[in-house]
């Protein structure tokens, strides 16, 4: 049985779905109300927990031999915060499959994780992977790049949707590994049971690094038009962005993040997902409406 953290979510659904594909027992952690029943109707055990409640996850990790977490407070609000999901929340999950004796723990954390830093998203996961590291499970930690399906998506493709202009942090000239979020999960089901990502910290990004420019471009090419672009200073809010999203992309003015995929993609089997792929998807698919592609997803 593989225990799914975050299936309710984009990624952690992929990644349940994908298993349930490869014909595994899932089993997924669900809140209350939350929207799962599509996954238990494709052959998932839901199971009703919170990683608030360490109780419930010692009862959700009994007869799990591997986990795989993708849960985070990012779009959450109330009680669910960077500290209570990221930091106490992962803390708690890694208790209980340790107690339960989970035999393999995948973690999904971040690029750029730091427990020294200002972020407090990037430093509840690198304090997660610090306990995964000391807990004496074997143990997969992803460092995914920016997701395409995200922080792109909201930043470029929803205003070229609805005729608006695309605005960029800075200049946009930074170049980073967009990653498409279907890679991600495709990794981390292949890195489950892969001998060569045992107790490895991975990063993960797409088949090349690209600016934000050439995400415009690639745009442009899609649509058919030309795009305008307008420039916000350093630290200054995109309009109807969250605020978590402008600190990110304010950071992300100030280095680039090239990751060379060609050795990962070989070892575990995974086709790079490249922006001309996703992006003829986005602005082309009968899915890809300008509401669907709403920057509070």
């Amino acid at each position: 049985m593989i225990l799914v953290v975050g299936a309710t979510g984009a990624l952690g659904g992929l990644i349940a779905r994908r298993l349930l594909a490869n014909g595994r027992n899932v089993r997924i952690l669900v809140r209350r109300g939350s929207r799962y029943q599509p996954l238990v109707a494709a052959g998932a055990e839901a199971v009703i927990g919170d990683l608030k409640e360490l109780s419930s996850l010692r009862a959700a990790c009994q007869g799990v031999r591997a986990v795989i977490t993708t849960a985070n407070a990012a779009l959450r609000s109330g009680s669910d915060t960077f500290a209570t999901v990221d930091d106490v929340g992962n803390h708690n999950l890694i208790i209980a499959a340790s107690d339960a004796g989970v035999r393999r723990f995948v973690f999904v954390s971040v690029l750029g994780s730091d427990p020294n830093s200002p972020s407090p998203l990037l430093r509840a996961k690198a304090l997660t992977e610090e306990r995964l590291r000391a807990s004496g499970m074997t143990f997969t930690i992803i460092q995914p790049d920016v997701y395409l399906d995200l922080l792109v998506r909201s930043v470029v493709a929803g205003p070229v949707l609805r005729g608006r202009p695309v605005m960029l942090v800075g200049e946009g000239r930074r170049r980073h590994s967009f990653v498409a979020m279907q890679d991600v999960a495709a990794y981390a089901v292949a890195m489950l049971e892969n001998q060569a990502a045992v107790n490895e910290t991975i990063p993960i990004g797409g088949p090349e690094p690209v600016s934000w420019r050439d995400v415009v471009e690639m745009a442009e090419h899609e649509v058919g038009r030309p795009i305008e672009i307008q420039n916000i200073g350093l630290g200054e809010p995109v309009p109807g962005l969250p605020n978590m999203s402008n600190s990110v992309l304010t950071a992300l003015e100030m280095y680039d993040s090239p990751i060379d995929m060609r050795e990962a993609s070989a070892r575990y089997g995974v086709p790079p997902t490249s922006l001309h792929t996703w992006a003829h998807s986005a602005f082309n698919s009968t899915s890809a409406s300008a509401d669907e592609i709403g920057v509070s997803r």
